[in-house]
């Protein structure tokens, strides 16, 4: 997990350059503020498990890298970021997830068909703002996001959400990375995590 940490860090501070950036890593980094580094990437599909959120925002850091380096991606579609957007956008967009999963106990049978307590992740949303527009807004109150930044964090999740299919489509057609950042979230999620 410090492999992990160490690598997000380093992409981080790499890239992501403007003001208050540092603020809102510190923020990420301390453990009695954020469990970011820690916290799984979901209760029982992709990353589900301790450190999942940070290894899946790496993954889809990686994945929008690659569909962005694409000569069709940036000839014909024109989509041509700064290395500090693609960082904020993949490595940023689901922040929302911090502090939004806590360990629970369920009873199971075990191998040898005895009834014992195991964990499991569960969701206790302390901050109940929606998934996209909350990464957003906690990533507003520290430093502030180009439009085109904070529409593929909103829509990152695209029409997998229940957002309104036609917002989806607008923010799509109009914020190019919002498009790009959901496809690398969906690879990441459905092939990598």
């Amino acid at each position: 997990m410090a492999d992990i940490k160490q690598e997000f860090i380093e992409i981080y501070n790499k890239n992501i350059k403007r003001a208050k950036a540092d603020d809102f890593l510190k923020f990420l980094c301390d453990e009695k503020l954020s469990d970011f580094f820690t916290a799984p990437a979901s209760t029982r599909f992709h990353g589900s498990y301790a450190g999942g959120l940070c290894q899946h925002s790496l993954n889809v850091y990686y994945c929008l890298c690659d569909y962005l380096s694409r000569e069709r991606t940036k000839k014909l579609y024109r989509m041509n970021f700064t290395d500090e957007t693609v960082a904020i956008a993949a490595l940023l967009h689901d922040v929302c997830k911090v502090n939004f999963y806590k360990v629970d106990y369920r009873n199971a049978k075990n191998d040898s068909g005895v009834w014992e307590k195991v964990p499991y992740y569960t969701i206790d949303d302390k901050l109940p703002y929606g998934h996209g527009e909350k990464s957003v807004y906690m990533i507003s109150g520290f430093m502030t996001l180009t439009r085109e930044e904070a529409f593929a964090i909103r829509y990152h999740m695209g029409f997998s959400n229940t957002d309104d299919k036609n917002s989806v489509s607008a923010a799509f057609e109009k914020f190019p990375l919002s498009l790009a950042l959901s496809t690398a979230d969906m690879e990441a999620s459905y092939f990598i995590d």
